[in-house]
């Protein structure tokens, strides 16, 4: 352990004074390995959230799929530029679409968590995502991966194939099917197999329809409207197959740190399709290129990080990474989430602060 950092302890201190319930972050770089809490883990009492606590990554998720995808690749059983619908027969996908573009959000297909267009409105995806109350008394049901592709796949597309980049969860649930045809195995076996086991990541699981996570953890919270009344639940247990591989994946800090040097030191995939991940198309978002699984980000001092984050109802991840490895920081946070992503800025915010410090 490094000697403390007070301006870290402040940055962490600051994320939670602006409405984040409980934060923990490990950092690892030049003057050794630091970790570090504020907030609280359970609404109600004044205990810190563990910091080797596990968590709802959210999106990170889409990492590691496009890693399993791209070991795959390596393997000689997917190629990247190849039609996905070639491996997906039976959702009549567009047959311009590569395996590429589902990795890269170039696809254009719908996003079924609901589309947010540039001028401000909204189409609206699974139902389940769109209603705060819904969400809640939903939030045990299951949702198989093709019945979220399908509903993705009647709705227009946002552009044609390969023309434009959109975000899309969409995409990652087409990567895990792809996965599972290709290997006829479930998802969670393949990352084991590839990635969890070589690298011991003992505290990261696939739950896909699982509803609970292991202690430790923070609590996760979602709030809403209800007869006029807000309410406010705790939804720690829920079945994230409503996100499935587009958020599902739960793990800690520490297991996402080894993920994270493992692999932009090139320890899960050859030199070539390493540089393919990292080779980022520009998108909308100021400062962020977007590789394959990966967001390559401009620091404000003129370097370049690795990276990738996500929230999932209340729970959320951090993962950043200079190219070298050399500098790790990922975290984890618990806050009340609602319908209308009210903590979104608070998020960013959070974000910018600990990048602006450790990078």
């Amino acid at each position: 352990m490094s000697t403390d950092r007070p301006r870290l302890r402040t940055a962490l201190e600051e994320i939670v004074e602006s409405g984040i319930t409980g934060i923990t972050l490990r950092v690892r770089d030049e003057r050794g390995e630091w970790t570090g809490s504020a907030g609280v883990g359970e609404l109600g009492r004044n205990t810190p959230p563990p910091v080797d606590g596990h968590v709802r990554i959210g999106s990170n998720t889409k990492t590691f799929l496009a890693t399993l995808v791209l070991q795959l690749v390596a393997e000689g059983r997917i190629a990247l530029d190849a039609p996905a619908a070639g491996y997906l027969p039976g959702f009549a996908l567009d047959p311009r679409i590569t395996v590429r573009m589902l990795l890269q959000h170039t696809s254009g297909v719908f996003n079924f968590t609901g589309e947010y267009y540039p001028d401000g409105t909204m189409a609206p995806g699974i139902p389940a995502t769109t209603a705060g109350k819904e969400w809640v008394d939903r939030r045990f049901t299951t949702y198989a991966p093709a019945e979220l592709v399908r509903l993705a796949l009647a709705k227009p597309a946002r552009f044609e194939p390969g023309t434009d980049w959109s975000y899309s969860n969409t995409n990652y649930v087409l990567a895990r099917l792809l996965i599972e045809q290709v290997t006829g195995r479930p998802v969670a076996e393949e990352a084991h197999r590839l990635i969890l086991d070589p690298l011991g990541l003992s505290d990261t699981v696939v739950p896909t329809t699982g509803t609970d996570i292991a202690e430790p953890h923070a609590h996760a919270y979602f709030r809403y409207e209800d007869a006029g009344e807000e309410r406010t639940v705790d939804v720690t247990r829920h079945n994230p197959s409503w996100i499935s591989s587009g958020g599902d994946m739960i793990s800690t800090t520490r297991d996402l740190r080894t993920f994270l040097s493992a692999l932009v030191t090139g320890r899960l995939l050859p030199a070539p399709l390493l540089a393919e991940m990292r080779t980022a198309r520009p998108t909308p978002l100021p400062g962020m290129g977007y590789g394959l699984g990966l967001f390559v980000q401009e620091t404000e001092g003129g370097g370049t990080v690795l990276t990738h984050n996500g929230g999932a109802a209340g729970h959320a991840a951090m993962m950043f990474a200079t190219p070298d490895g050399g500098t790790i920081l990922t975290a984890s946070l618990n806050y009340v989430d609602d319908a209308a992503l009210s903590l979104a800025a608070a998020f960013q915010q959070a974000v910018r602060k600990l990048v602006g410090e450790v990078f």
